[in-house]
């Protein structure tokens, strides 16, 4: 299977942070949620793949490509979209199109305009009069304008109300419909990750702790409920995030590990949300 990104034993080391040897790969076609507390390694990741800071060691290629040795190529398909947009205030929606046009190869009048259209981007107005979701667009329609292979998104649906978030979701699935494009999506609302992503990459202070699919991540962990006398030493060794009280405890479970519950112990299915949250109280990394 080709793959859009392929990371391996990527490292960047400040005096207060490391990103510790993390590796995963997204394969063309698809949609991966990347997700992690702040502060988790998730920007810096981002960065490293865009170039725009230096590696202190490992590897990144983007459609089989070095990230800096054919960055120049790269970036003639690759679009991202951060959490603010970074066009000038007083720029019109029409003229954003000749300020960033000349930067692509592949850029497409036709398409930009098509997208102004079928987004409902009032053509006259200046970015600064758009509200958040209208930024959120138009920056997806400059970025789908050049036909980007690799959209990479960083918390792009962060402050939209449901709404808005739910469009660009549509968006972003039509995006990828033709198998030929892939996007890498950071956010911290992982309800939207349950709705469109393919994969998941779970990140924890520096460290992968999950990567691979959706499916496969929710599957392989249970929350776990028990009465205070039900929870023995073996029991409290194998759960991550795990919190007590007088009524019991509760807390992320591998499913592996489920056969050897006593009945009375109550499992669920996790969202990914409660498997972030346990894995920031005392995660391990699941093997």
């Amino acid at each position: 299977m080709n793959s859009a990104i392929e990371i391996n034993m990527l490292c960047k080391k400040y005096r207060d942070f490391q990103l510790n040897n993390i590796s995963f790969s997204l394969p063309m076609g698809y949609i991966m949620g990347f997700v992690g507390q702040n502060g988790a390694g998730k920007t810096t990741t981002i960065r490293l793949i865009l170039n725009m800071i230096n590696r202190d060691g490992g590897e990144i290629k983007i459609f089989g490509l070095d990230n800096v040795q054919d960055e120049k190529k790269i970036k003639q398909d690759i679009a991202v979209v951060f959490d603010d947009i970074y066009f000038v205030d007083n720029w019109k929606v029409r003229e954003v199109e000749k300020a960033v046009k000349r930067f692509y190869n592949n850029w497409s009048s036709q398409s930009f305009n098509q997208y102004i259209s079928d987004f409902n981007l009032p053509a006259d107005k200046k970015v600064k009069e758009l509200s958040r979701g209208m930024k959120m667009k138009l920056m997806l329609a400059v970025a789908m304008s050049h036909e980007a292979k690799l959209l990479l998104l960083d918390e792009p649906t962060n402050g939209l109300d449901p709404v808005a978030r739910d469009e660009l979701l549509e968006i972003m699935s039509r995006y990828i419909a033709d198998g030929q494009k892939s996007i890498l999506f950071s956010t911290h609302i992982t309800s939207d990750l349950e709705k469109i992503a393919d994969y998941i990459t779970l990140i924890e202070q520096g460290n992968i702790f999950y990567t691979g699919t959706k499916d496969d991540l929710l599957e392989s962990f249970c929350i776990v409920r028990g009465g205070p006398h039900d929870l023995t030493d073996s029991l409290k060794s194998k759960i991550i995030g795990l919190t007590t009280n007088i009524a019991g405890f509760a807390g992320l479970l591998p499913t592996s590990e489920r056969k050897q519950l006593a009945p009375q112990i109550v499992t669920e299915t996790p969202s990914i949300d409660e498997i972030l949250v346990a894995i920031s109280k005392g995660g391990r990394t699941h093997e």
